[in-house]
């Protein structure tokens, strides 16, 4: 049983590990922070975190450095995020304010999570099995050219280009275009490819090529988006972290490139208090992810669809810091996405 001073001990041992990647002695810990009892106090609390495989010394010096265990004991004690400062929260609301549409807010999000974190940061775009049809646009760009643009309640734009086989006037495309909204608009996407099916059937005989030719793009459309999809950005900071991985780093790269797996991983991360998942080292490691860290946050899009955006990165990493600015992107994400 570990005392409170060992799980204090433990902190400093994990946050100074964190800041240097210098294993950490017992005089560095009595040097640097205020426990008020000797070294030799603080070796005996060592002793006791190493029997507990929460640290561990890495070659044959007197420091010691946090095991799998040991962070995921600091993260389950960390009941206090360090909070953004106001030029990092003014920096969300600006940059993710500007964006255009949601591939543009999801584009921006991990690129702003990125800077942030210094980690590579994961955003899954709003799952469509829950989503409906907000509205359907067929947008003329010639005689035989239309831009067909579907748009989920999620935020979810699709848009292709049609080459119809013989002229059709506006007029004609703007009855099917009210016809569509009328007869797809608040359908989830299931029932509303089964409607597409036979949506010719509304407009006579000599129009249901043109009109089948519309719909079947329409389900193609709905269908492609259907997969869950993730954004990934700052695969970079790993390169740059290679010196804290045990092996080669390509092993872990080949492994984040795989989005079913980490849509996987994304699943069966539960929350704490805070509204933070925490995977950690070998928690990953059926995942081939086992000497990285991922924290996630779950946000909500308009419509209420639910997804997860995350960083992943080496054991050694800010927990603090990495986990609020998560849990701070994935707030300001919740709100802009509720606002449109």
């Amino acid at each position: 049983m570990v005392s409170q001073r060992g799980l204090d001990v433990l902190r400093v041992i994990v946050q100074d590990y964190v800041a240097s990647r210098e294993p950490v002695g017992s005089k560095s810990i009595v040097d640097r922070h205020s426990f008020g009892v000797s070294a030799a106090t603080i070796r005996n609390d060592m002793a006791l975190l190493e029997e507990e495989e929460l640290i561990v010394a890495p070659h044959t010096s007197s420091g010691r450095v946090p095991t799998d265990k040991g962070y995921r004991v600091f993260v389950n004690q960390l009941a206090d995020l360090r909070p953004l400062t106001p030029a990092q929260r003014q920096a969300i609301e600006e940059f993710l304010g500007a964006s255009v549409d949601l591939d543009d807010v999801l584009a921006r999000t991990v690129r702003l999570l990125s800077q942030l974190t210094h980690q590579v940061a994961l955003v899954q775009y709003p799952s469509l099995s829950t989503s409906h049809v907000r509205h359907i646009e067929l947008v003329p760009l010639g005689s035989t050219r239309v831009m067909s643009v579907f748009i989920a309640d999620s935020g979810r734009v699709e848009q292709r280009m049609l080459d119809l086989p013989s002229p059709v006037d506006e007029a004609f495309l703007a009855d099917v275009r009210a016809r569509l909204n009328s007869t797809l608009g608040g359908l989830g996407l299931a029932e509303a490819t089964t409607r597409l099916i036979s949506f010719s059937e509304q407009f006579a005989t000599p129009r249901h090529p043109l009109v089948d030719q519309i719909s079947s793009s329409l389900i193609e459309q709905i269908g492609a988006n259907r997969a869950d999809k993730l954004v990934m950005a700052g695969t970079a900071n790993l390169v740059r972290t290679e010196e804290d991985f045990s092996g080669s780093i390509f092993p872990v790269l080949e492994a984040i490139e795989e989005q079913v797996t980490l849509l996987r991983l994304f699943g069966e991360m539960a929350a704490d208090q805070n509204g933070i998942s925490a995977s950690i080292g070998r928690e990953n490691a059926e995942f081939g992810l086992g000497e990285t860290s991922v924290l996630t946050s779950g946000y909500a899009a308009s419509g209420g669809s639910l997804a997860r955006i995350g960083v992943l990165g080496p054991l050694r990493m800010d927990y603090s810091n990495n986990m609020a600015a998560v849990r701070a992107v994935a707030r300001y994400l919740t709100r802009l996405l509720g606002e449109e």
